[in-house]
């Protein structure tokens, strides 16, 4: 029996990292001809993004796909960049070394962490073909490109490389390269079109960087071009500490073993976010342990009862001690006029509603939600709704089922926002695409290949609030369309009908016609609100006007409220009309008298914003009577705005003594304003406009 043990025992050696991937290269994704290749453009495109953004470089990415053999199903994938370049010595530990990259240890949002992709995909080449990945770069500060031939010796996790040297790099017009890199790489895989295509990674890409062009030409020679549509690049992250929330046992034993700090109240002052001088302190007493004690001497039961304090499954005073939420300028959102400018561009539509919510955390880690639908158009009315998933501006193609995104918008009942969904579960039918995105510092995959999201119980109910408001925006769009259309046939009905009906009855009973516009709008009975929202050339300026005509017997009187982009920059200028800011992009001027019969106009001017940003204003109002083309005030609307803002203002705030700490934040009551409507009275019959003046459908009355 002990030679036997002794055998067993010999027989055991270790594992590299890349060996264990070679033999398991479904865990990086190529289980698939089909999704190998589109594994590899994702690798290097995801790269070069990553590196252009790091650069502040406005990215122009050139991806060819070119069938090699056929038959034997090789292609040759080709991606070309204009970022930084790599340095010749750093070229073959990037490309040819698992494991090797910059961004594992920082806490902030990146698209790669693991520094996997790219040598994954120099892997599957050289698995698949035998064949080694040409690698081209080039800096800026050298005249020449370097050029190598990058493989990789699996048992070694090391490099090997063939045919290095330099030459002169040009473009297809004939000038010199300033800087760039581009990879070459040969692998067994097959092209195909469809929902899981190259093309789709490529299209899905383009919504969330709306800052980058995508020059994409397929086997067949087509070219592809998805433009850059704003030069407003992804605002520059910030690494930021650990929070102790998201701290485990072994993590904690390891910083406190190597740390250097003299004692534990430095340390847990100089290496962790959320930690003022009055938590310390508490954290300190209720782990037990005095804070004047050195580094080397806190050991065993000590960090585990520190990492209680930090559960709060120790307390301070009967209480868990509380700290700071971690800053959140280690995340860069899409921001909603950007989303809307991708899906814009990609997706033709009548109504697009975007959405980001404010940062939010889980386990220590930030994270923020963000939601985008586009309805209408030419999608089918009839099928499933599209679905676009993103990760940290990544897009997600496969397991869409198992998905955490996906999960929470079959939690929404859509039928009520004015999609079809079988009893009220799954994914809602209708002309529609939703787009939903989280951007995090820890995103949690189901697995190596990055494609779904695992479950999480925060982000999920984000992700639910963010599809019940987006929701909310859809069924008011429909209402206020549903509306207009039968007032618009009313309308329309009455000025062809009337006229007609009085002319001949005049000539019947031989008198003149009678004067028909007191009649017309007792029968309209309706106060019509139309907004138009413009870019003016010649300001570079957004001009938004909302005209209100009184089609009733009565004086009326309102509220009326518009939305407008101030989140994303935008500034209200020429507001002749007055009025106040009521919260975070939300406007009010009060209309203390509306005529019978009266138009009034209220014109102002958005500047900071860029052609196409803002396209469609939300009106609201507060009144006892109906606007047609606009949206009763919802008063719990804006008090979710007033709280989110004073989340925005309190997040990511780290203050040095403990006065900065401050509870979670609490809505006070909401004045809620109501229009006074005068007294009813004996009016004269109200007055169309006159000849020639505009009405809601663009003819005279």
């Amino acid at each position: 029996m002990t030679g036997i043990a002794q055998k067993l025992a010999s027989n055991q050696k270790q594992v590299a990292i890349s060996e264990f991937f070679e033999k398991n290269k479904h865990f990086l994704g190529f289980d698939s001809l089909a999704r190998s290749l589109i594994t590899a453009v994702k690798e290097a495109v995801d790269n070069a993004l990553d590196a252009c953004e790091e650069a502040r470089i406005l990215p122009t990415i050139r991806i060819q796909i070119t069938k090699v053999d056929a038959q034997k199903d090789i292609v040759r994938m080709v991606v070309e960049d204009n970022g930084p370049g790599i340095p010749q010595k750093s070229i073959e530990k990037v490309f040819g070394q698992l494991l090797f990259g910059s961004r594992f240890h920082a806490i902030r949002q990146s698209r790669g962490q693991q520094g996997i992709g790219i040598t994954g995909v120099v892997m599957y080449c050289q698995l698949t073909t035998g064949r080694t990945t040409h690698v081209r770069s080039k800096i800026a500060t050298e005249p020449t490109a370097a050029f190598v031939d990058i493989g990789l010796d699996t048992r070694k996790n090391k490099a090997t490389k063939a045919n290095a040297g330099r030459e002169i790099w040009y473009n297809e017009d004939g000038s010199g390269k300033e800087h760039g890199t581009e990879v070459t790489a040969e692998m067994k895989a097959k092209y195909q079109k469809g929902r899981q295509s190259v093309w789709q990674y490529l299209r899905m890409t383009s919504i969330v960087n709306p800052h980058a062009e995508i020059i994409f030409i397929d086997p067949d020679g087509e070219k592809h071009h998805w433009t850059r549509v704003t030069e407003r690049l992804p605002t520059k992250v910030e690494s930021i500490k650990p929070h102790p929330h998201g701290i485990e046992l072994g993590q904690l034993q390891r910083m406190i073993a190597e740390s250097n700090d003299l004692n534990l109240n430095h340390f847990l002052l100089n290496n962790f976010s959320g930690v003022t001088n009055r938590a310390r302190k508490e954290l300190c007493e209720a782990a037990d342990i005095p804070g004047t004690r050195k580094m080397k001497t806190v050991k065993g039961d000590d960090i585990r009862h520190l990492l209680e304090a930090f559960q709060g499954e120790r307390l301070f005073n009967g209480l868990p001690v509380k700290l700071l939420k971690p800053p959140t300028n280690c995340l860069s959102p899409i921001e909603e006029l950007l989303i809307k400018k991708g899906l814009s561009k990609t997706i033709d539509s009548r109504f697009v509603s975007t959405l980001t919510r404010v940062p939010s955390v889980t386990q220590g880690n930030p994270f923020q939600i963000e939601v985008g639908l586009i309805f209408g158009g030419d999608m089918a009315a009839d099928k499933p709704v599209e679905i676009l998933r993103f990760a940290n501006r990544v897009p997600l193609m496969y397991q869409q089922g198992g998905c955490l995104l996906t999960k929470a918008i079959e939690s929404v009942d859509w039928r009520q926002y004015g999609l079809d969904q079988a009893g009220g579960r799954g994914v809602p039918k209708g002309p529609a695409a939703v787009l939903v995105h989280l951007a995090s510092t820890n995103v949690q995959f189901t697995s190596e290949a990055k494609e779904a999201l695992a479950d999480n119980a925060e982000v999920m109910e984000e992700g639910r609030k963010a599809m019940l408001e987006m929701g909310r925006g859809l069924r008011k769009h429909l209402e206020k369309k549903k509306k207009m259309a039968k007032t618009k046939e009313k309308f329309e009905l009455i000025n062809d009908i009337l006229p007609a009906i009085a002319k001949k009855s005049a000539e019947i009973l031989e008198r003149p016609v009678p004067e028909l516009s007191g009649s017309i709008t007792k029968i309209m009975s309706a106060v019509i609100s139309e907004t138009t929202t413009e870019w003016n050339k010649q300001t570079k300026q957004t001009d938004v006007e909302i005209v209100l005509f009184n089609y009733t017997s009565r004086v009326r009187a309102y509220t009326i409220l518009a939305t407008w982009p101030e989140k994303s920059g935008a500034k209200m200028e020429n507001n002749e009309t007055g009025g106040r800011k009521e919260a975070l992009g939300v406007w009010a001027w009060k209309l203390e008298s509306l005529q019978p019969g009266e138009r009034k106009s209220i014109a102002y001017s958005l500047s900071g914003l860029e052609r196409g940003d803002w396209t469609e204003t939300e009106v609201l109002f507060r009144g006892s009577q109906d606007v047609i083309g606009a949206t009763k005030m919802d008063e719990k609307f804006l008090q979710e705005i007033r709280r989110q803002e004073q989340i925005m203002d309190e997040s990511g705030v780290d203050s040095p003594e403990d006065e900065g700490e401050e509870d979670e934040p609490q809505n006070e009551p909401e004045k809620k304003e109501v229009a006074e409507v005068p007294a009813e009275e004996t009016v004269e019959p109200a007055i169309a406009p006159p000849e020639g003046q505009r009405t809601l459908f663009g003819g005279d009355v």
